[in-house]
């Protein structure tokens, strides 16, 4: 099944731009993982307002649960939509050419007292970070999906005691 024919998302992963696409797979990636719908928009805060703001207002309703905002530049994409909707939002920082996403990382994490965005990680991080948690958040309702994130983590665990036995071991 294609992006553009996710039936029943649970997730909407928002951009500011379509540039950003490429830097957000990761998130979608790891939401197929976890066998989450998602559906995936280009709205901007600023040129498309009223679309950001339907988005917003209509997004639990239409039975998401997390709203995932990667923007750069000004990034007010994720505080936009936190501030319309009941709903979690993630905010994703996107690397800028300027200014290395620090100014994306302080615009999305600098929110006003009552409107929260969650923020993850500058980088090859940040998107697979918002994914997880994102499907954290269900997984609070989802004993199914709860079961998912304790086999990740358990996963993460096998492969630092891996590691681990490597570094260790005496060379043959």
């Amino acid at each position: 099944m294609s992006e553009k024919e996710t039936i029943n998302p649970r997730v909407g992963i928002v951009m500011g731009s379509d540039s950003d696409l490429q830097k957000m797979q990761p998130c979608a990636e790891t939401l197929r993982k976890f066998a989450i719908p998602y559906e995936i928009r280009v709205i901007s805060a600023h040129r498309t307002p009223d679309v950001a703001h339907q988005y917003a207002t209509t997004a639990a309703e239409r039975g998401l649960g997390v709203i995932i905002a990667a923007a750069g530049g000004a990034a007010h994409l994720a505080g936009v939509l936190a501030s319309l909707t009941p709903l979690p939002v993630i905010g994703v920082p996107i690397r800028t050419s300027s200014l290395d996403g620090i100014d994306s990382l302080l615009s999305t994490v600098q929110m006003p007292s009552g409107v929260p965005v969650a923020t993850v990680a500058i980088g090859k991080a940040g998107p697979v970070n918002a994914a997880i948690l994102a499907a954290q958040i269900l997984a609070g309702t989802d004993a199914d999906l709860r079961q998912k994130i304790v086999q990740h983590k358990a996963h993460l665990a096998r492969k630092v005691a891996e590691a681990d036995e490597n570094v260790r071991a005496p060379d043959a």
